[in-house]
């Protein structure tokens, strides 16, 4: 199969994210997000129902693309899951999605992305694509072999779906440990095509907060050891150093599953969206460079 990762000006798309309260009470933002652009909706189980679904909803009429976290962990119920997939496509006209586990105080019935994927509703409410989780330095709680067989499990299912699936990963600092791990997916016979998570610009203290929340220290440090080239505390973090060589990856490798870049906003949206207008990821056209359920299998 071939696909065209880079756009024309050799720059990987993008797409980025936004917390439901943000996109409801920060609607003047949405101007900086070129139309058709990938905004996934985070879920930190600090924001009703409502909100998430109005999130949605904004977006499409935005000329947005929503992608809603689903959380498994969060639903206290199977109807209550069902409850949320259907409001999100009847009432906001989601088609996209990104499954995780998700945390909570105390789990429902399901507990992880695999039991929200084997419940068969996405397909049974249209999603047409579907992003799973991804994990360049490994989850702190899961061991590689189980990470392993519920991504081989997540093919199973993608074989059985009529939605697209893709990885998204959690944001890095460190190209070199992303590249190996891209060569390890592909020894496991992943077939998804994979979205790469980078911060944003942002300032070093900002980072470092965000970093061990998310269990990334390791690639912080990588950061940090690279020095002034990288990072100042002053002039902050400059996400070209992860970016671009990820890029010339796709060169070197026309066969890489690497398709694109997923921004973490952490010094805003602005911020990011200034960045990635200026460096040609945004550009008011977005890449739909994805598998199909049927070449996943």
């Amino acid at each position: 199969m071939t696909e065209q990762r880079l756009l024309d000006n050799g720059r990987l798309p993008a797409s980025t994210e936004m917390s439901p309260k943000q996109v409801v009470e920060k609607t003047e933002l949405l101007q900086h997000i070129p139309a058709g652009a990938q905004v996934y909706v985070t879920d930190l189980g600090n924001c009703s129902e409502d909100m998430i679904v109005e999130a949605a909803r904004l977006l499409r009429d935005n000329k947005l693309t929503a992608v809603p976290h689903m959380a498994a962990r969060r639903y206290p119920s199977m109807a209550a899951f069902e409850r949320r997939i259907t409001r999100l496509t009847q009432e906001a006209g989601v088609t996209e999605v990104l499954t995780i586990a998700g945390e909570a105080d105390k789990s429902g019935p399901l507990t992880s992305s695999v039991a929200l994927l084997e419940t068969g509703l996405f397909d049974k409410l249209g999603i047409k694509k579907i992003a799973v989780a991804g994990h360049p330095e490994g989850a702190p709680d899961i061991k590689p072999d189980v990470i392993k067989s519920f991504l081989m499990r997540k093919h199973e299912l993608a074989a059985e779906s009529d939605a697209e699936f893709r990885i998204v990963t959690q944001f890095g600092f460190d190209p070199h440990r992303v590249s190996l791990w891209l060569d390890e997916l592909r020894e496991w016979g992943n077939q998804f095509p994979v979205h790469v998570g980078v911060a944003g610009p942002a300032k070093m203290t900002t980072l470092l907060k965000f970093a061990a929340f998310a269990g990334v220290e390791n690639s912080l440090n990588f950061l940090k050891k690279r020095g002034g080239a990288v990072v100042s505390m002053l002039a902050g973090y400059d996400p070209d150093t992860m970016v671009e060589p990820l890029e010339n990856r796709v060169v070197s490798q026309p066969g890489t599953q690497l398709a694109q870049i997923h921004v973490y906003p952490f010094g805003g949206i602005e911020k990011t969206a200034n960045w990635l207008h200026g460096r040609g990821s945004w550009s008011f056209q977005t890449s739909t460079s994805t598998l199909t359920a049927n070449e996943s299998a």
